[in-house]
């Protein structure tokens, strides 16, 4: 939101994402002493609705037709939602395999309530990855206008999915993604996206072995 605030030309767009980014930064203390899950969870909660309501404003193209109305799964009931769902889809498989090859149970999380079927470990690590890669991966795709309204389809009691053309699209773009090289914040050293989630999994390993004091996690800068 900061770097779309300051990347925007009209004020219109540039304020509503400059102060919801004040209101996300003003929530962590709360968030560093919660005293329970449940409390971290509320937070995000609230969180990720100041996110959702601004996230139209960071729309340069087609915004009529790509505008979420809040964040709908099970069906996406919206365009934008079936874009997102469907990179969540992916985001979440590839850090349940980094998880695995650390020696991890995907299965087992911390934030995410423990279900049978659901990978609630790797549903917390992706949470790191989701502006980072699937989020942006979502609006390039909008904004440079690889993906349009034709792609998607409705159906039956109002459920959006991807035509197999866009699907194809959007796979490519978030593969090209992982391709791009970054510099991990607290190794210091260089290596591509689709990496970064295998080094949180072994990072998160040796926190729970007790080789290492407290995780951290991977926040790039902008």
């Amino acid at each position: 939101m900061l770097r779309s605030a300051r990347e925007a030309t009209e004020e219109a767009d540039r304020r509503p994402l400059s102060a919801a980014a004040d209101r996300l930064g003003d929530a962590l203390p709360n968030v560093g002493s919660a005293g329970d899950a449940d409390s971290v969870r509320g937070y995000e909660g609230d969180a990720a609705r100041v996110y959702f309501n601004v996230f139209p404003h960071l729309l340069r193209q087609n915004r009529a037709e790509f505008t979420p109305n809040g964040r709908t799964r099970r069906p996406p009931l919206d365009r934008m939602n079936a874009l997102l769902s469907f990179l969540y889809g992916l985001l979440r498989h590839d850090c349940a395999a980094a998880l695995q090859a650390a020696g991890l149970d995907p299965s087992v999380g911390f934030l995410h309530v423990d279900r049978p079927g659901r990978p609630g470990l790797a549903l917390d690590l992706m949470e790191e990855f989701r502006p980072l890669i699937a989020d942006r991966v979502a609006l390039a795709l909008v904004n440079r206008q690889q993906v349009t309204a034709d792609g998607f389809t409705i159906r039956d009691g109002g459920g959006v999915e991807m035509t197999d053309a866009t699907r194809r699209t959007v796979i490519a773009e978030y593969q090209k993604r992982k391709r791009d090289e970054v510099t991990h914040p607290t190794l210091e050293q260089k290596c591509p996206v689709g990496r970064l989630w295998f080094l949180q999994a072994r990072i998160l390993a040796r926190v729970l072995r007790g080789d290492l004091p407290v995780y951290v996690p991977c926040i790039l800068k902008n």
